[in-house]
């Protein structure tokens, strides 16, 4: 097969990107454009028929829909100001406090709800008066809000990492989940880092945070405890082997309805709403997941990965080089797209690339994520940097000028994560999930 077929039908995907077409259909239409040209109609209409679906019929896809309704669930059921509570006990006496509580909210949400967005809005919305009350600039808060959410996407339970699992023929999600913890963390504690120096120089936060009395404390920590343990209970029970990826989905959402039943912070009319987006969101991410799978067999029917991975070896078979190309391509394709259709276009083009330089698959795909998740933050099309300007009433040209050097500080973690595997492999050995 001509090769040069594959560069015209990623040549199509792009252009129709450009104009606006929906992700998943530009992904659909480019693939059925270019079989067109290469098969017969029937066929290629069968194939795409079968592919489509074949790509959906997955175990571990169930685990997606569970997911989302549980991080639905919990994303009105009061856990935000819980977490914030929490966060300010732990962090609320360093330098430019709020921005550290941010951050640290951002992380416990965002791995509680799978959701970076979501964990952006609840968040932000939540400090937004405080901020203002402390006279933070509105530009500096915002980039700390949207460069720190998408650290979530890596601490599991992540939709991400099961998206990888399938896309990735079957890479084991206990093992994807334990070795996004370090990560998640690392991406979290230096946007910290760098909030803090930021908060020194402006002077954000030297009031140290308000004093809280040891029966304040235990208040707040015993009403965080129980959203926090629905990461315990479901990461615990896949990695002890008690219950798969899906099962412990489904055993997320009934921990998340029996919490808003105690919490008594939903009422039986939200749960119609909360159905609709659990099936609005679960359908857009199948369909997408289906019409990539017709895209990876069409790539693979034109040899484009075969074209991509000699035209990267050759110009140079240094492993080095090989990786910081292969990161540079996807942090420019996370710019302009979202994670997971990013994640599932990506990955098998860059995966056999990856395996040639002897790279681990799950070491693989945490520097794939954590790369993608950079591009949440990062105009023109980052989500997250969006959802924190509508939530914050920033100017998004003041914010951007604000978020680049997190940006800069979340690429020298990136380069730590991809050269030092280790970071994302220790955990995975330790718990005996790879050898």
């Amino acid at each position: 097969m001509d090769i040069s077929v594959g560069f015209w039908l990623l040549c199509l995907f792009l252009f129709m990107t450009a104009i606006s077409v929906p992700i998943a259909i530009a992904i659909a239409m480019s693939s059925l454009v270019i079989m067109f040209t290469i098969l017969p109609f029937d066929v290629a209409m069968m194939t795409a028929a079968q592919k489509l679906v074949t790509g959906v019929d997955s175990f571990s896809l169930l685990a997606i829909p569970f997911f989302i309704f549980a991080g639905n669930i919990m994303n009105r059921g009061g856990i935000a100001a819980r977490l914030i509570n929490f966060a300010k006990l732990i962090v609320g006496r360093l330098p430019g406090s709020l921005a550290q509580v941010n951050i640290l909210s951002n992380m416990m949400f965002g791995a509680v709800s799978g959701s970076a967005v979501a964990a952006a809005a609840a968040v932000g919305k939540t400090l937004a008066p405080e901020y203002e009350k402390e006279g933070y600039d509105k530009s500096f808060t915002t980039a700390v809000n949207a460069a720190s959410c998408p650290a979530g996407l890596l601490i599991p339970p992540s939709n991400s990492l099961i998206v990888f699992s399938v896309v990735s023929g079957g890479t084991s999600v206990a093992a994807l989940f334990i070795a996004g913890y370090v990560p998640g963390l690392l991406m979290g504690l230096s946007c910290m880092i760098l909030a803090h120096f930021i908060a020194k120089k402006k002077g954000y936060g030297t009031q140290h945070g308000h004093k809280v009395t040891l029966k304040q404390a235990l208040k707040i920590t015993w009403q965080a405890i129980p959203s926090l343990g629905l990461i315990f209970v479901v990461i615990g029970g896949i990695i002890g082997g008690v219950f798969t990826a899906t099962e412990g989905a489904c055993i997320a959402v009934l921990y998340a309805l029996i919490l808003s039943l105690i919490y008594r912070s939903i009422k039986r009319a939200d749960f119609k709403t909360i159905l609709i987006e659990t099936t609005e969101i679960t359908g857009i991410m199948l369909f997408l997941i289906g019409a990539s799978t017709i895209m990876s067999w069409a790539m693979a029917f034109t040899g484009l990965p075969t074209m991509i991975s000699d035209w990267m070896l050759s110009i140079s078979d240094n492993p080095v080089i090989i990786l910081i190309m292969m990161n540079v391509i996807l942090l420019i394709v996370g710019m302009f797209m979202d994670l997971t259709p990013a994640l599932l276009i990506f990955t098998p083009i860059f995966m056999p690339i990856a395996t040639e330089l002897g790279m681990h698959e799950i070491h693989f795909a945490i520097m794939v994520i954590f790369n993608l998740c950079i591009g949440i933050a990062t105009p023109p099309v980052g989500t997250a940097l969006f959802v924190g300007c509508s939530v914050s009433g920033a100017k998004i040209e003041n914010v951007i000028r604000s978020i680049l050097p997190f940006c800069a500080v979340l690429m020298i973690t990136l380069l730590l994560i991809t050269f030092i595997p280790e970071i994302s492999l220790a955990l995975p050995r330790l718990f005996g999930l790879i050898h």
